[in-house]
């Protein structure tokens, strides 16, 4: 804002008498030291007149309006905002007709190109002074206390300004307002926005304090949320928390932003039709007053919650979804564990093959452009008059070694006497019979045979060869419809209802030997129950399970946090097998791109002891495949 036009010279100072000019010899040795201004004991003619005129003149440059394009805007009680906040203000041009002086005061002064007399030294001596100050500074405050995100104190951190200036000039830096339900959501948000500086409102935080209770997954999330803002506030010290907290203060440097929280009360205008007693309207309106008062810095709102994105945008207000938690953005790229050759496959990767068998199994070892593509554990195969069918076991630069399959397809390969029905039956059961991996991942529509061929997998593994002790099994106890209540009973009773699916196949798979008779099928039942454990996800942290078929079913409806609860309880001698169907999530705030199980799929692929297959054929029924593709 342009400083005030400086008073004029009062007309009197221009009619002194000579007889004022020899009273100012006389006085000569008063030069040197500077005369109190509002002294009641002492004051010259020349000095009173300049204080009678000095109100005058000050009232003349507080009237002065200033133009209607350089005024603020003037919005309910204004509070100051942190000077690294904005962009980088423009330098205010000074007009070349009237120059301006700096004083020790830091007062402006005018700079006059007359010759200095004694008067005009002393006059300018006597405005210096600290009861003529007043006057001139009480605009120039005014002015700066209306001009919005503007403050009057230095910044405690210049470096971290004169960063955050930069971005904001270049475009780069942006000023995220994260909804409370962000938050609970993903805990780390807040370190997920590279460079971005965020900005979280005081209701967020109140909304947090509200949530914090119990033992669910959200109220634990609020309470790391909560731990991990306090350490942030830690970390900082004595700094200023209102010129915003390092994010990257705790160790994470991709984090490249501040932290800034709501310090003073934020008054914005709404819609009528907007009540601000509700949480998500209050928000909306701290968001819209710092867009009002940062016109230089884009301020986006992040929420996961649609309704409050859809009232963001109806208002004009620029909102994003929180898209950090989904591994992909479009699912038909996440990794099927397979890949068809191409038609020229052996011409191009045919010369200098090698081949070779081990252990009943042929190895080609191959060199051409497809190695690039391949990952560890990855099936191929090819139709024609060469076909294969093959998984890629180990990848050296250029060069891949392909290892044939077992075909499970045969009847003399039976598991549990379950076969293979197409291809994908036929690489999943590779994967579960080898003890080498360490951890699957089946995906696929319902009727696929995930759970069948699992199961059959692991009785085979405990209960002949005994390479397991036992099998464990659990899944998200997340209901399709409306929850039926608590259930009586112990953990496996309460788990029952859940463990359908479990009791569907054991009684096929106990039906698949006929010759076993009545007896024979009792026998073993009773022995697959014995060695088959139901156990609950809410009592999984902290074990560790050893030697065990560990069995995630409907894994869909977990989230990366759970997942990884799970995974980690698996201790030496053990294989754990997550199934589900990612089209069917039941959770609350999980998508496709941001499962549990679409997470594990996409961070595991190409790991040694680590397999993955989408099965795409069902085979439950010629009716249950075609309603999974009509309906």
């Amino acid at each position: 804002m342009p400083l005030p036009k400086p008073p004029g010279k009062p007309a009197t100072l221009l009619d002194l008498s000579s007889a004022a000019q020899a009273r100012a010899k006389r006085h000569r040795d008063d030069e040197t030291r500077p005369a109190p201004a509002t002294s009641p004991i002492r004051m010259t003619d020349e000095a009173s007149a300049r204080v009678v005129s000095m109100p005058a003149a000050a009232h003349d440059a507080q009237a002065e309006p200033a133009p209607r394009e350089e005024r603020p805007r003037r919005g309910p009680a204004p509070a100051a905002l942190p000077a690294v906040l904005k962009a980088a203000p423009k330098p205010a041009s000074k007009p070349a007709s009237k120059p301006v002086a700096q004083a020790q005061g830091g007062v402006a002064q005018p700079a006059s190109n007359a010759p200095a007399g004694p008067g005009a030294k002393r006059a300018a001596r006597q405005d210096a002074q600290p009861s003529a100050q007043p006057a001139q500074q009480q605009p120039a405050q005014k002015a700066a206390l209306e001009a919005p995100g503007r403050s009057l104190q230095p910044s405690a951190h210049p470096a971290g300004e004169a960063r955050a200036r930069a971005r904001a000039a270049d475009g780069m830096s942006k000023l995220f307002v994260l909804d409370t339900n962000v938050l609970m959501h993903d805990p780390s948000s807040v370190f997920r926005f590279a460079e971005h500086d965020i900005y979280l409102p005081m209701m967020t935080l109140e909304e947090l304090d509200s949530h914090k209770r119990g033992m669910s997954e959200v109220s634990r999330n609020a309470r790391q949320v909560s731990r991990t803002l306090d350490e942030l506030i830690e970390a900082a010290g004595e700094a200023d928390i209102t010129e915003g907290i390092r994010l990257a203060a705790l160790g994470n440097r991709d984090a490249g932003g501040r932290l800034f929280f709501q310090t003073q009360a934020i008054a914005s205008m709404l819609p009528s039709g907007l009540p601000m007693g509700k949480a998500d309207n209050q928000i909306l309106g701290v968001v819209r007053a710092l867009q009002e008062r940062l016109h230089d810095r884009q301020v986006v709102l992040v929420s996961k919650d649609i309704n409050m994105r859809i009232k963001a945008r109806t208002m004009g207000l620029p909102v994003e979804d929180y898209y950090n938690d989904q591994v992909l953005e479009d699912t038909d790229l996440l990794y099927t564990g397979v890949l068809r050759l191409p038609d020229d496959f052996w011409d191009k990767h045919g010369k200098g093959i090698e081949s070779w068998q081990q252990g009943g199994h042929t190895f080609y070892r191959i060199t051409g452009p497809l190695v690039s593509s391949l990952l560890l554990n990855q099936f191929v195969w090819s139709e024609g008059e060469m076909p294969l069918l093959a998984k890629v076991r180990e990848i050296a630069g250029r060069t891949a070694v392909l290892q044939t399959l077992r075909d499970y397809g045969h009847g003399k390969n039976a598991v549990w006497g379950i076969t293979a029905r197409n291809r994908e039956q036929n690489f999943a059961l590779n994967l579960l019979m080898d003890p080498e991996i360490d951890f699957v991942t089946l995906l696929g529509q319902a009727g696929t045979g995930k759970t069948l061929i699992t199961l059959a997998a692991g009785l085979v593994q405990v209960l002949e060869s005994k390479r397991y002790s036992e099998i464990v099994m659990t899944r998200a106890t997340v209901p399709v419809g409306e929850d039926i209540g608590y259930l009586p009973g112990t953990e496996e009773e309460k788990m029952q209802p859940w463990m359908g699916a479990l009791e569907d196949n054991l009684e096929v798979l106990n039906r698949s030997d006929p010759s076993a008779g009545e007896w024979g099928r009792a026998a073993t039942n009773d022995l697959i129950r014995s060695r088959v454990r139901v156990k609950s996800m809410s009592f999984m942290r902290g074990r560790t399970f050893t030697n065990r078929y560990l069995i995630v079913d409907e894994a869909q409806n977990l989230t990366p946090k759970q997942m990884r609860t799970l995974v980690t309880r698996a201790g030496p001698g053990t294989k754990v097998v997550c199934m589900g169907n990612i089209a069917q999530i039941d959770t609350p705030y999980l998508t496709e791109g941001s499962s549990g199980l679409t997470y594990v799929v996409d961070r595991f692929k190409g790991w040694p002891h680590s397999g993955h297959v989408t099965l795409q054929r069902g085979e439950r029924s010629r009716l249950a495949e075609f309603a999974a593709e009509v309906l």
